[in-house]
């Protein structure tokens, strides 16, 4: 379909194609469930990049940085969990980590993040078969705009930590539209306040510039 654009006949389907890709973005906050949140990202899966980079897509470059900046073993396996489509792991491997494993809910998405050869390894995740990963063979966890609204619950966040070592680091974000509900930092807060974790890094800035909207970087350390 791409090839069609400026052909005749084909350049309606293809501004028709684009048309419809810019309604992901849209309607992505309002997507409730698992099976409907898998259909949404293996739909979006192909105009993925494109839609968010128009929009300045800046999260995954801040969550990186960060996490380099205070993680005291950067060549340690980092597990990239809700990868999509690699642009996280792209931001991850240009701050300087180099073993990085995906996993995420859209098996369309995870053949894009294959394709760009960034992870050692990639599987899909199934929320019905407990536990996603070993707990302990990670030091290093991201959840980039994984946690939140349209996206992955709450009790996503226990899970990860849960499965955190101690002394791991936990690398995350939560956007405008997620942070409007204290439940999410409520946990966050949860883990930290009784001493359970240690906040490292906390930040709001850029999350989409185009449309406005931020999203506040936490690290977090497993104590």
């Amino acid at each position: 379909m791409a090839g069609a654009i400026g052909t005749g006949r084909g350049l309606i389907p293809a501004l028709i194609l684009s048309c419809m890709s810019k309604n992901f973005l849209d309607h992505a906050y309002d997507t409730e469930g698992t099976e409907a949140t898998r259909r949404l990202y293996d739909d979006w899966a192909a105009s993925y990049d494109a839609e968010v980079s128009e929009n300045g897509y800046a999260t995954p470059e801040r969550v990186a940085r960060a996490l380099h900046a205070v993680a005291p073993n950067p060549e340690a396996p980092l597990l990239d969990f809700g990868c999509g489509t690699g642009l996280s792991g792209l931001a991850l491997r240009l701050a300087g980590f180099r073993t990085i494993d995906g996993a995420d809910l859209s098996a369309d998405m995870l053949e894009l993040a294959r394709g760009k050869e960034l992870y050692r390894d990639l599987w899909q995740v199934d929320p019905d078969a407990g536990d996603p990963f070993e707990a302990g063979i990670y030091p290093l966890i991201t959840a980039i705009g994984v946690i939140g609204s349209g996206a992955a619950p709450v009790t996503l966040f226990d899970t990860l930590m849960r499965l955190l070592p101690q002394g791991g680091f936990f690398a995350f974000s939560f956007n405008d539209h997620t942070l409007q509900d204290p439940a999410y930092e409520g946990r966050v807060n949860a883990w930290v306040d009784p001493g359970a974790a240690r906040l490292h890094f906390r930040e709001h800035g850029p999350h989409l510039p185009e449309r406005n909207i931020n999203s506040t970087v936490y690290i977090i350390e497993k104590t």
